[in-house]
């Protein structure tokens, strides 16, 4: 078996197994009001250790405010996909990475055309 066959094999059992598109359509459309949501986990993240000296309230107000946010974001994603899992044929690692994936794909255009 060469890298060829492989490769087929890997099409034929993951890529065109079920209705992989419009798994991944679904979650690149909700993945552009998601860029929000994400952006405030990174922030959250990115100034967890370190906040801005002008913070004078603590980060509390920020993880209450915008984790709220975005854990509502991520409710409504799952609500989403969790119906489209079921009926597609893909495994449930396959659906839940393409979806991941196909969320992240809106943020992570904009960040190369910022660059």
């Amino acid at each position: 078996m060469d890298h060829r066959d492989t490769l087929l094999a890997v099409i034929k059992g993951w890529g065109m197994r079920g209705r992989w598109y419009t798994a991944l359509g679904l979650n690149v459309v909700l993945g552009v009001p998601a860029v929000i949501p994400i952006w405030m986990l990174y922030y959250i993240a990115a100034t967890w250790k370190d906040p801005e000296p002008t913070e004078n309230d603590g980060l509390a107000v920020v993880v209450v405010g915008f984790g709220s946010v975005a854990a509502a974001c991520g409710f409504l994603w799952w609500a989403a996909n969790r119906s489209l899992a079921r009926r597609t044929r893909l495994s449930q690692p396959q659906y839940w990475l393409l979806s991941g994936l196909g969320t992240l794909l809106p943020t992570a255009v904009l960040i190369c055309l910022a660059a």
